[in-house]
């Protein structure tokens, strides 16, 4: 399908079509689907030059544009990616699949033997920005959970889009599957967008994926549920406990370079570093750490004048460094009492990843007991905040909502469950 042809017609005919694809997928046995996973792997293997050569018609364009480099990262997809884009949806196949799971069976009193029995959703809608890696990850599990997907990226991922949904269809075909389970809206118009958030009719849940506006503006626009994800600030508490021994230091600097360089435009890397007042000796070496590493760092009026005193230069911050998901090389600094205010503090601006660096048992499980995000971490990266990283394979996205599914989605949050009774003639008296 072209942009031309992706008129407001052609949306709810494709809701139509995904809707019947999976009817065919919801019933598909496990084999079936990782036989198509594993083909569709193969096909991004085979087409892996026309696949790179339009992305790199993306990238120059993006650049053109004058988009920021962390936003040209996200879009990047050479040859060694699209190698990892494959195996990773290897790894999807060889997970567990939820689908048609059994649980709570018993029987009442009445005779009925009543069950939950795991299903697909049905069709999803995945609206994302500029990662095309997104399009197969969120495909694959699509369809390994038994779910049609409708796909719309952003103007900037068309050709790249276009590429692998080529490969993902023809993959399908192949199997003599419905082609139709995976469709990506290539018209960017907005308006596109908007028809995709109202087809409530054919569409079970919608899943952004991006920063806070495309989230506000599909909460505000939908009549589909909207599962809300993807954006919130990170934090990483250095407790003093964990300042003691120069080792631990060295690897609390480990652990915040990792947190903020390893991938700085991804949802979970390091956003603001709070440290405990009594491990302000610990802060130079962490800062270093981080300006060796290309870190613009922006401290507090405390932090500041310990690096200072310390003959290192960092920026001021201001109030609007905090409370802020950069996605850049930048980090800002805040000192804290202790953990009371650090908690405070978490609680007013967090709900994505939060990590305590602690040596203190007592304060690490009060830590994890009171901060109410998405995942919380002790004594690591807020990285490993990730559907691959926490056994789940690929991920949809990272939900931060509290209704359904919480954290990186994978399979199991792809699916929902029915009650299944069985009897033998009763009837209700």
């Amino acid at each position: 399908m072209t942009a031309l042809q992706d008129t407001a017609t052609s949306i709810r005919e494709m809701g139509v079509r995904a809707k019947a694809a999976g009817r065919v997928l919801r019933s598909l046995p496990t084999a079936r689907k990782v036989e198509a996973l594993r083909a569709i792997a193969a096909e991004l293997r085979a087409r892996e030059d026309g696949i790179v050569r339009a992305n790199a018609q993306d990238v120059l364009a993006a650049q053109e544009a004058g988009l920021p480099e962390h936003m040209i990262a996200r879009l990047r997809l050479d040859a060694a990616a699209l190698r990892t884009v494959a195996a990773d949806v290897e790894a999807v196949l060889r997970l567990p699949d939820p689908v048609g799971e059994t649980t709570g069976a018993q029987t009442q009193p009445s005779g009925i033997q009543v069950s939950q029995r795991r299903v697909p959703l049905g069709v999803l809608g995945v609206i994302y920005e500029s990662r095309p890696n997104v399009t197969v990850d969120v495909a694959a599990l699509a369809l390994m959970s038994g779910n049609a997907v409708i796909l719309r990226g952003g103007k900037e991922t068309i050709h790249s889009n276009a590429a692998l949904e080529g490969a993902i269809r023809a993959a399908l075909e192949a199997q003599n599957l419905p082609a139709d389970a995976v469709q990506v809206i290539h018209d960017p118009a907005r308006e596109r967008m908007r028809e995709l958030l109202r087809l409530d009719d054919l569409v079970d849940a919608i899943i952004p994926r991006g920063g806070a506006g495309l989230h506000r503006y599909c909460v505000e626009n939908a009549t589909v549920p909207v599962i809300v994800g993807g954006i919130g600030v990170v934090h990483i508490y250095l407790d003093a406990s964990f300042t003691r021994d120069p080792q631990d230091v060295q690897r609390a600097a480990e652990i915040v370079v990792n947190a903020k360089v390893q991938k700085p435009s991804a949802c979970n890397a390091l956003d603001t570093l709070l440290i405990d007042r009594q491990a302000l000796p610990a802060l130079p070496d962490i800062a270093r750490a981080l300006l060796e590493n290309g870190v613009e760092v922006r401290a507090d009026a405390e932090a500041w004048g310990a690096l200072q005193d310390a003959g290192i230069v960092v920026t001021p911050a201001d109030a609007a460094d905090y409370g802020t998901e950069f996605l850049a090389l930048t980090a800002s600094l805040k000192v804290v009492s202790g953990l009371e205010e650090a908690l405070d503090f978490i609680a007013a601006h967090g709900n994505h990843t939060d990590v305590i660096l602690t040596r203190d048992t007592a304060q690490a499980e009060r830590f994890v007991q009171d901060v109410d995000s998405a995942a919380v971490i002790v004594n690591a990266s807020p990285r490993f905040n990730d559907g691959g990283q926490l056994g789940l394979g690929a991920e949809v996205a990272i939900s931060t909502q509290k209704l359904h599914a919480r954290g990186p989605m994978g399979l199991r949050e792809l699916t929902t469950t029915k009650w299944v009774v069985v009897g033998e003639g009763q009837i209700r008296g």
